[in-house]
């Protein structure tokens, strides 16, 4: 008799585990879905299509040359050697992500509420640099051969 008991429970078992599955189901593919979404909606779009917005953007035309700030003009000054050198972007995306950084830079050094910060975070931009240096030289590249006159 207590093999029919076992039985009964054993389902009954079963059957609360399938119903607690059953309910997660619902929940599962909601972060997934929202993962998938994040991914498409952060992908980026094509290179040639950035430059042009940010190119065409009306508040960019204002910006200054430098930031003012000692630590983010030589950030900037050094970014595309020091990033050529530890090989951290293609040769492609290097002048479009030097452009969005500068932009950044340069937009965020107008803004009183956060220029205070801006120099602390252009000191860990560059410690993040030498980090990924490894040791490495970024002096910026010779001329080529045929340009010397």
């Amino acid at each position: 008799m207590t093999t029919p008991f076992r039985l009964a429970l054993a389902a009954t078992a079963a059957t609360l585990l399938l119903a607690g599955c059953a309910s997660d189901t619902g929940t599962r593919p909601t972060p997934a879905a929202s993962s998938h979404a994040t991914t498409r909606s952060t992908a980026p779009p094509a290179p040639a299509q950035r430059s042009s917005h940010h190119a065409a953007a009306p508040g960019d035309a204002n910006l200054p040359e430098q930031t003012g700030i000692p630590a983010c003009d030589d950030y900037l000054s050094s970014y595309l050697a020091c990033h050529r050198a530890a090989g951290i972007f293609s040769a492609e995306q290097l002048p479009l992500r030097y452009e969005a950084m500068r932009t950044n830079l340069l937009r965020d050094s107008q803004n009183p509420d956060v220029r205070p910060q801006l120099g602390e975070r252009c000191n860990s931009l560059a410690r993040s640099l030498r980090e990924a240096l490894h040791g490495k030289s970024c002096s910026p590249n010779p001329a080529p051969a045929g340009s010397t006159p």
